[in-house]
């Protein structure tokens, strides 16, 4: 059994645009991620004490990472729902739904990296169902039946566009290596750019599992942010802007088997988002 996932929508929006996009792609170097790192210093200071900015840039991740998924709503719309409990008019409810399950999903993860909880199989899953809490599903299967809304990893097969993500019965085995190699990694890691790079690998490892059956997106983008949080540097979002830029560098990372092609990528994401922050507190 196939089961066509959330991002396939974007695999087939980029296939009908890829002439657009240039082929290649900048490799940051080192003076550009020094750079990064003191802009990141920056940020920091800026953001030190100011938790409305902080509640305010919570806000801005649901709404980006909501709307690379499918979501319609508006930032202010984000706004408005979440600060202000005022429903979206004329916006479908699953989708407000959505907004919420992020938010709440957001709000656990940020407070578990803070306490600097181990990542384990358990915590990605009790992410992971609190990201589709409204709006997940039970499957029956040949396999079995399974509850996204609980976490439980799928037992069907998916795609998104042509590619087939692995196998439903190597899930298990490869989502305890990747939490096995990445808490090895956490405690070895010391510069800004290992530290980012790994936070990258969770996001690219992750979404390329695609564990489970639905929400595999928003997860991998908290988990990165996880990991970025419990170095203390700043969690960020992937502009809903850039959501087939984004996706094209993960296809691209798997095709030619070059993860750096992925994390570039993410840095200038990173950078973007810095930028932005840094200008909008200049002239607040």
């Amino acid at each position: 059994m196939l089961y066509k996932t959330e991002i396939s929508c974007i695999l087939d929006l980029m296939s009908e645009h890829t002439q657009r996009f240039n082929p290649k792609i900048k490799i940051m170097n080192d003076k550009q991620i020094k750079k990064l790192e003191t802009l990141v210093s920056e940020y920091k200071r800026m953001m030190k004490g100011q938790v409305n900015l902080e509640k305010l840039t919570y806000y801005a991740i649901t709404y980006h990472s909501t709307a690379i998924e499918g979501s319609t709503l508006t930032e202010g719309q984000v706004y408005n729902l979440l600060d202000l409990d005022i429903p979206a008019k004329n916006k479908p409810f699953t989708e407000q739904q959505m907004v919420i399950d992020h938010q709440k999903a957001l709000v656990y993860t940020l407070n578990k990296a803070k306490t600097h909880t181990p990542i384990t199989e358990t915590l990605i899953k009790e992410i992971g169902a609190l990201v589709v809490k409204n709006t997940g599903s039970v499957y029956n299967t040949a396999l079995g039946t399974f509850d996204s809304t609980k976490g439980d990893y799928r037992l069907l097969n998916v795609f998104a566009g042509a590619r087939r993500f692995p196998d439903s019965s190597k899930v298990p085995a490869l989502m305890k290596t990747l939490v096995r190699e990445i808490n090895e990694k956490i405690g070895k890691v010391k510069t800004f750019n290992q530290q980012c790079e790994l936070a990258f690998e969770m996001h690219y490892r992750f979404v390329s599992i695609h564990p489970f059956a639905d929400g595999n997106g928003r997860t991998t983008r908290l988990l990165m942010n996880y990991i970025l949080a419990m170095f203390d540097l700043p969690v960020f979002y992937v502009f809903k802007s850039s959501r087939i830029s984004y996706i094209q560098a993960l296809e691209r990372a798997r095709e030619t088997e070059t993860p750096a092609v992925f994390y570039n990528f993410m840095y200038g994401q990173y950078r973007k988002f810095i930028e932005k922050e840094l200008k909008n507190g200049l002239t607040d």
